[in-house]
């Protein structure tokens, strides 16, 4: 992956997500008869600017892309005409202000409903719920689940995917809580198995969570063979393609594809010697795996998948379909919980239970922008619906200058019957940024700290 391919990934996701955002104000702005002055993507300096529309609005896309606006005609910041005052944001009822500050937040939930809906009804690949033999000494283990156990449901809820399983456990691990699981063995055979997460610390809910607890997903034995090389990657950028057969790592023989794996992960960026089988050939091909960090360890990556016979593919791959009603609800359902998931973050960083390293700033977020899009344009689609919600459940915090802070304040102005006061609508104002400055420097230092110390 080059720092090309992960800029325009990551300003090509901001650039949609902030047209989502500033155009669910625009539209709402219209519908109230308001009157738009100008619709900017970014901030700052112009690059490009035109006029159009029945007010003239002027579009801008500006010179730095953190963000974007709709100014609408208000006298506060400007006289307006006698024969405009009705169509001024300042002149409309509260209701009307509300309607129009909502929109922005609403529209970016609406884009991840439209995003999920759609990939429900495309149909997804997905890995079934089917457990490798867990690890001794761990909670899976004292539980009593097995290799081969197929997860049937949690909590009575049914489990169709991997990824369903561990939403069900990240959410519970949060929590603390115990759950019910619900496994069918290899015979046939149904039990439910409790596992008990209360012990589990809140604090490395992280991206090894499941591997910490022992829950990890069932992989046959394959042969070191390509079957997928990811663009711009660091087995590409080697000449390798898929249908190649690794048989030697370093003049050490292999035989199956975790083999390869394991070889890979303890090399990153360091050079790495592959014999390969290619139709008749043998080659000798030198690869530098790229450094990813994985639940704060540094590990080699190269950016390819093995090949998988039909036959492993039935017995572990599942096509998730559903019809367009279902797929709609179930995009709701997913939303919402992933906006409520956010939340109690949130919440449980506050209160100190949860680390603030999890708060994630610009460089991450294009960090993963970049990965995505080098994966395909499903996880780049997921990924923009992820940051999507993350977006509106931040707008709606009641902080000022975000929206939720005018909501507040609008808010307040419906239970007292008149606006609050321009001195407390200052004073929350200087409060919101300060707070918004803090946010900004831990996510910063996060981000400084996740690139440079691994």
């Amino acid at each position: 992956m080059t720092l090309l391919h992960t800029v325009v990934a990551f300003v090509v996701a901001l650039g949609v997500l902030i047209v989502v955002h500033e155009y669910g104000h625009f539209l709402a702005a219209r519908l109230c008869n308001v009157k738009v002055l100008r619709f900017s993507v970014g901030f700052g300096r112009p690059l490009a600017s035109w006029r159009r529309g029945p007010d003239g609005t002027e579009w801008v896309v500006a010179a730095i892309p953190f963000g974007g606006y709709v100014k609408m005609l208000d006298e506060r910041e400007a006289p307006v005409a006698p024969a405009e005052l009705a169509r001024a944001f300042n002149r409309q009822s509260v209701g009307k202000r509300l309607l129009i500050v909502v929109a922005g937040p609403v529209f970016n939930f609406l884009f991840a409903i439209a995003v999920y809906s759609g990939l429900f009804m495309f149909g997804l690949p997905e890995a079934r719920p089917i457990l490798a033999e867990p690890p001794a000494a761990t909670p899976a283990r004292s539980a009593g689940f097995r290799g081969g156990d197929t997860v049937r449901a949690v909590d009575g809820e049914p489990v169709a995917t991997w990824q369903d399983l561990r939403w069900r456990v990240l959410q519970a691990a949060l929590q603390r809580q115990k759950i019910s699981v619900e496994v069918i063995d290899g015979r046939d055979r149904i039990s439910a198995l409790t596992l008990d997460l209360g012990g589990f610390p809140s604090d490395e809910v992280e991206s090894d969570m499941m591997e910490r607890l022992g829950l990890r997903l069932f992989r046959p034995a394959l042969p070191p063979v390509l079957g997928q090389v990811v663009a711009g990657s660091a087995a590409e950028r080697a000449g390798l393609t898929a249908g190649d057969r690794i048989t030697h790592a370093d003049g050490r023989p292999l035989a199956t594809w975790d083999e390869l794996v394991l070889v890979v992960r303890q090399r990153p960026e360091r050079r790495l010697q592959l014999a390969v089988e290619r139709g008749a050939a043998v080659l000798n091909v030198v690869v530098t795996p790229d450094a990813v960090s994985s639940g704060g360890v540094r590990i080699g990556r190269i950016g390819a998948a093995p090949e998988v016979p039909a036959d492993h593919a039935g017995r572990i791959f599942v096509q998730v379909r559903y019809g367009p009603v279902e797929s709609v609800a179930k995009a709701i359902a997913k939303t919402w919980d992933i906006s409520v998931f956010s939340l109690k973050m949130l919440g449980k960083m506050l209160l100190g239970e949860l680390s603030w390293k999890h708060l994630s700033g610009p460089v991450t977020i294009a960090d993963f922008a970049g990965q995505s899009a080098q994966l395909g344009w499903i996880p780049y689609l997921t990924f923009l619906a992820l940051i999507s919600i993350s977006l509106g459940v931040l707008n709606l915090l009641p902080i000022p200058p975000l929206d939720g802070g005018l909501l507040l304040y609008y808010s307040i102005e419906v239970l007292k019957g008149s606006p609050a006061s321009e001195r407390a609508m200052e004073l929350g104002q200087r409060v919101g940024i300060a707070l918004l400055l803090v946010l900004m420097a831990f996510a910063f230092f996060n981000d400084l700290n996740r690139l440079f110390a691994g």
